[in-house]
């Protein structure tokens, strides 16, 4: 087999078949790529926040949970492309896992020149985007947008899933302003207008959970007229 100079690019392959897994490690990693495995969805939760891979290659058919709600939860932070490779050959299995997430479709048994081919491509399309860490810790609060956690001062937070929904779309643009629409098109969906109102509401009800001052905010700031700000300084 040609050798092939080593990348900066991390791969970690979620799949329970521990023959798969190796077939897969043999292959990515002679093409250079630095390759991790989880045989579980909660395998892959710990692997995913010890470090952020720049690609990841999912299998929908695992032991603890379904490929696709998986897909669909890494989607929530996780900014690399995901390839999933199963062997459903469904159309819905493949419709579903798209519209979840997922960023390409490849069904068992493949070839592994076509594994490294549509590996290269959605590293070459993804090139310079960057994921939010799952977990960003601040002072006294803690946010983990990969296990849906939010601790302050060590004790968890409970916050309602829009309440979340805010806070992770903030924190998935820390420091950086998201607007009213931004912040609309990612809790409610890009069907539904919320109201700036109802936002509000939300927000001020999340700022009682998080801030110690919710009247005089230390993270979550207001833009005049325009939207939010999570603020890490």
């Amino acid at each position: 087999m040609t050798a092939h100079a080593p990348t900066d690019h991390r791969i970690l392959v979620i799949d329970d078949e521990v023959q798969i897994r190796r077939a897969l490690r043999t292959i990515l990693e002679a093409r250079g790529y630095d390759v991790s495995c989880a045989e579980s969805g909660a395998a892959a939760m710990r692997e995913l926040t010890t470090q952020t891979p720049d690609l990841v290659v999912l299998d929908l058919s695992l032991p603890d949970t379904d490929g696709i709600e998986l897909c669909e939860q890494m989607r929530t932070w996780l900014a690399a492309p995901i390839l999933v490779l199963s062997v459903r050959s469904d159309e819905t299995d493949k419709i579903a896992a798209l519209e979840t997430g997922a960023d390409d479709y490849l069904t068992k048994p493949f070839s592994a020149g076509e594994l490294v081919a549509r590996v290269g491509a959605l590293l070459r399309r993804a090139a310079g985007t960057t994921s939010a860490p799952p977990v960003l810790a601040l002072n006294d609060l803690t946010i983990d947008i990969a296990s849906h956690r939010v601790l302050r001062d060590g004790v968890e937070v409970t916050l309602t899933p829009i309440e979340f929904g805010i806070l992770a779309v903030l924190a998935q643009n820390a420091d950086r302003l998201v607007t009213w629409s931004q912040i609309s098109d990612a809790v409610w969906g890009p069907d539904w207008l919320a109201d700036v109102r109802t936002i509000r509401v939300h927000v001020s009800n999340l700022r009682k959970k998080i801030e110690v001052h919710p009247a005089v905010p230390r993270y979550i700031l207001t833009e005049p007229g325009v939207g939010l700000r999570l603020t890490t300084r």
